[in-house]
């Protein structure tokens, strides 16, 4: 046993040593897959990119997909038997026979661990009566979440020209799928024993990265002669947490390294910026500096109130080398009409890196700001009127 481990630590170092070289530069890596993308979570901004929307076969990443309908479908305590169907298909499998039990929770520790295809057809036929049936279903999640050039035939993701998806489709389903709790415990999960017809049966993960790779936490392996070798990975370090996807590699061995050479590659080369803080420092300034500077013809009042609107995240990933390229600048309209509603936009403001906007947020007034009316002059012609009185007499 102890010799085993020492040929499979020997192996990953053999397997990593090319990434590891290569991501000590800061060179964009030269990798064997045919597509690929590093995704940030937080922003889905686009960190690396090759072929990332060519449409290709998918594989066993297909059960990302699978995974996640038959969570939202489906109750985890179901006691699953398996058809003579499932427990024919080929391919990788978890080794359940015709007429096996086995809950619907086991099912997808087989599906995402082992990457068995008898799963996901045990699985498509419980949720979708078919495996048809449990297509229909992918395909409706598919467009739900804005996936326009993916489309599934099967839960397993075996060769079919009508079964697609591309590197940036597959990262935004596996961000989607990642929110999900339970689906994140399942494919961070090195090792388990599943009960079949209870008895146990330990499993491991097919995801050579997790464990192996400093903050890799999932996701998904795949190979088919159609697609190659393929693998998603999820991994945080600090508060930049990606999507790796590499698609259509040569051999497992390439995978392995160019999903590495990416994720190290991506960790040398970002950080995350506290956008947050720079916009709320550049803001505040400039509303000192120019809230009195606003005029609104015919309003009642000039009590502006302006704020940003839709900030939607804390941080944002730059550049190491443009971290001090970093200004804001802000564009406003200070002469205004009434009447304002709330919400009105008055202005942006601009996160510039060497006078590029890589970020633009409106500015708004919250006020409402009414126009003045036949009563409000009147007043306030009076209101003059008696003031001159006053100082004439």
């Amino acid at each position: 046993m102890k010799f085993k481990k020492i040929i499979l630590y020997v192996t990953l170092f053999l397997l990593l040593y090319p990434s590891i070289t290569v991501a000590n530069t800061n060179e964009t890596p030269n990798i064997n897959s045919r597509a690929a993308i590093v995704l940030d979570r937080a922003t889905k901004k686009i960190l690396y990119g090759k072929n990332e929307n060519e449409v290709r076969k998918m594989a066993s990443t297909t059960k990302i997909m699978t995974a996640i309908v038959v969570l939202e479908n489906s109750n985890l305590y179901d006691t699953v038997t398996i058809s003579k169907n499932a427990a024919l298909t080929g391919g990788s499998t978890l080794g359940i026979k015709e007429g096996d039990k086995i809950t619907v929770c086991d099912l997808l520790y087989g599906l995402l661990l082992k990457s068995g295809n008898d799963t996901a057809v045990a699985l498509a036929e419980h949720v979708g009566g078919s495996i048809e049936g449990f297509a229909e279903i992918m395909n409706k999640k598919s467009q739900e979440l804005g996936l326009i050039n993916t489309h599934f035939v099967t839960p397993h993701g075996l060769d079919n020209d009508n079964h697609f998806t591309t590197a940036y489709e597959l990262a935004l389903l596996t961000d989607y799928a990642l929110n999900n709790q339970t689906f994140l415990n399942f494919v961070s999960t090195k090792n388990y024993a599943v009960t079949i017809n209870g008895t146990q049966k330990p499993i491991n993960n097919t995801n050579e990265l997790l464990g192996n790779l400093n903050g890799v936490y999932g996701v998904k392996t795949g190979f088919t002669n159609g697609a190659n070798r393929c693998l998603v990975t999820a991994c945080k370090r600090d508060n930049l947490d990606i999507i790796c996807v590499v698609l259509g590699a040569d051999t497992k061995n390439f995978r392995t390294q160019d999903s590495t050479k990416l994720i190290e590659y991506t960790y040398k080369t970002y950080q995350m910026l506290d956008v947050e803080n720079i916009i709320n420092e550049a803001f505040s300034k400039w509303k000192q500096d120019n809230l009195s500077s606003f005029n609104i013809s015919k309003a009642i009042s000039n009590n502006l109130n302006p704020e940003i609107k839709n900030r939607n995240f804390k941080y944002y990933p730059v550049k190491k080398e443009d971290i001090n390229n970093i200004k804001t600048s802000i564009e406003c309209e200070y002469n205004l009409v009434s009447p304002l509603e709330s919400g009105s936009k008055i202005g942006t403001i601009f996160v510039n890196i060497d006078n590029t906007s890589v970020l633009n947020y409106d500015i708004v007034n919250t006020n409402k700001i009414e126009k003045k009316n036949c009563f409000n002059y009147t007043i306030e012609f009076l209101s003059k009127f008696f003031y001159y009185l006053t100082i004439c007499y």
